[in-house]
């Protein structure tokens, strides 16, 4: 029962450390911030051993440091005229390339240069394989009237899933040059998602603004890729209720929030890099650029740092968004984004694992042995989330269960050390208390005696003994039978326990005799004791098996140390003569 008892209180234990868990928001978002950083650890380790191969047709035109300074040189100041841009894709579109997106915002310009301006309109209007990018933000009415958007910039969503977007719902936009918008329908926007420790691993699907959504830059740049090279009709995007968006025959999982969870390749500089100043000058003869871009996604965007679009991600402190912006479409063309498993599925896999570590820790005598036994089935957890995330791209928690294995460690060596405790309590109780009567045994008798004399030599103390017996005991028994006997004997210690002191020691001594054990009590006292216990006896009605009722009568015995004897021996002798003196003058007293 005491078992049962303790596993209970251990279950609740854990019930309630789990509710904890689940409600305590401060404790939550401390343990996803060390699941996230698990994450980058994997990630990392996944791009050290070259697992994943990035997409080689992706190609990033680069702002770089090199061309930052080019353009201030030869044009006088940042950002660069938007006719350039227009020379620049009339410089790539005869080489046949599938997608040119511009991770840059062509916002209206200060110094209104409207032939640049046009240029560049007029390439968007002339080519459908170009997109441009938009950003959505909570700027007030006062800083800027939120803009009306077409529609044909929006995307169509099923949503059945729980995920509502409020995170990444906007109440305004900051809008590109109005011919762009009005020339093309290829544009997306840029709004990224970071963790809350600043860390981007993460990439909204979609954003939603006026109540539509509006896709992300590299999803629109990689539905038109999917239309062109797979021959797939991409309309709206379905969100099941499992939180995964269908596009065409791919299904990208979508975290609480809506966003993609990103599957990184590598440390920045992974894909192939050209500086923009090595196009400009080739446009403008001065050099040649022996590249081929036929069939490449081509995304423009800054990587110098005095331009301000770096990241921290997974695989780097320092990621050019650009970057981002190509792992995204790489992640689409692949279909190989993270699928994190829910909450509830860990929480489940953690008790699991906390059940099996429990019965390794029952099952094992060696508390070393259970420890191995434990660190290696958590161990053991950590590679399977390892290889599921390289084979499967799948995310399995690891720090709840490490809370779980911890905790069901923990809990079960307790619990099972408070029950071996009262094992031993138990079997030590067995051994040395009479079992009919709840009473000390002869043998733990016998031990306190020896005690007791060498603690009285030893401090110069005195302790008395007394040896009761139950009269006319065995002609009691023959007139009420056994069972009434029995319960004599119960109720008659029972009562010697009430009338005595709590560091009296009373014990069965054998039948119908019994003993205490009076530590630093004289010979006046230890008389007086004896008197009162013996007057208590005759004046209780004893209940007898059958609802019946008796009196009973003791004699008594009684020995002090040091007067009557010097060792256990002798102190029992006496007392047990003077007990037969009381049989002798007429039972029901005390002989002293």
């Amino acid at each position: 029962m005491f078992k049962k008892i303790l596993y209970f209180l251990g279950l609740a234990l854990f019930g309630i450390f789990l509710f904890l868990i689940l409600k305590n928001a401060d404790l939550t978002a401390f343990v996803d911030t060390i699941e996230n950083r698990s994450f980058d650890l994997r990630q990392s380790i996944l791009i050290n051993q070259n697992t994943k191969k990035h997409n080689e047709d992706i190609v990033i035109i680069a702002i770089d440091d090199a061309s930052y300074e080019y353009i201030l040189d030869n044009y006088g100041e940042w950002p660069l005229p938007r006719d350039m841009y227009a020379k620049i894709i009339e410089f790539l579109e005869p080489q046949q390339p599938k997608i040119i997106a511009f991770d840059l915002m062509f916002v209206k310009s200060m110094k209104s240069e409207n032939d640049a301006d046009n240029a560049l309109i007029q390439a968007f209007k002339k080519y459908n394989n170009i997109f441009a990018s938009m950003n959505f933000d909570n700027q007030p009415e006062e800083l800027r009237t939120p803009p009306i958007l077409p529609d044909k910039l929006s995307l169509g969503i099923k949503n059945y899933s729980d995920i509502d977007f409020s995170e990444l719902t906007f109440t305004n936009c900051r809008t590109i040059l109005e011919g762009i918008i009005n020339a093309t329908n290829n544009i997306g926007i840029i709004n990224v998602s970071r963790s809350d420790d600043g860390i981007l691993r993460k990439m909204p699907l979609v954003v939603k603004y006026q109540d539509k959504f509006y896709p992300q830059l590299a999803l629109t740049a990689g539905i038109k890729y999917i239309k062109d090279t797979e021959n797939q009709t991409i309309k709206d995007i379905e969100i099941n209720k499992n939180h995964f968006a269908k596009i065409g025959s791919r299904e990208i999982f979508l975290d609480g929030d809506g966003s993609a969870i990103l599957n990184w390749y590598g440390p920045a500089g992974t894909y192939t890099y050209i500086p923009v100043y090595q196009l400009i000058t080739t446009i403008n003869g001065k050099t040649k650029l022996n590249y081929d871009f036929k069939d490449k996604i081509v995304y423009f965007g800054t990587t110098a740092a005095s331009l301000f679009d770096i990241k921290t991600v997974p695989a780097g402190k320092v990621y050019p968004g650009v970057e981002v912006q190509a792992t995204y479409i790489n992640n689409i063309i692949d279909n190989n984004f993270i699928n994190k498993i829910n909450r509830f599925t860990t929480i489940l896999i953690s008790i699991i694992l906390a059940i099996f570590i429990a019965v390794s820790v029952v099952k094992l005598n060696s508390v070393f042995e259970a420890s191995v036994i434990s660190v290696s089935l958590y161990f053991l957890y950590i590679l399977v989330s390892y290889y599921l995330m390289l084979f499967c791209n799948i995310w399995l928690e690891i720090i709840y269960p490490l809370i779980f294995s911890i905790l069901s460690f923990t809990l079960t060596i307790v619990i099972k050390y408070l029950i071996k405790s009262r094992d031993f309590e138990t079997q030590y109780k067995l051994a040395t208390t009479d079992g009919l009567t709840e009473l000390y045994n002869h043998r733990y008798f016998q031990e306190q005696m020896l005690m007791q004399v060498e603690q009285a030599k030893r401090y110069n103390n005195n302790f008395s003994l007394i040896i009761i017996d139950i009269d006319y005991f065995k002609k009691f028994n023959d007139t009420f039978g056994h069972q009434s006997g029995d319960a004599v004997l119960r109720q008659v210690a029972f009562t010697l326990k009430k009338n005595v002191r709590s560091t009296d020691i009373v014990c069965r001594y054998g039948g119908e005799e019994m003993s205490i054990i009076l530590p630093n009590i004289g010979k006046e006292e230890v008389v007086l004791t004896a008197q009162k216990i013996c007057k208590r006896i005759s004046e209780k009605k004893f209940k007898l098996y059958g609802d019946r009722e008796s009196t009973v009568t003791i004699s008594l015995g009684v020995a002090t140390y040091p007067y009557d004897g010097e060792d256990a021996s002798t102190l029992i002798s006496v007392a047990d003569k003077r007990l037969y003196q009381a049989k002798n003058n007429g039972r029901n007293q005390v002989g002293w």
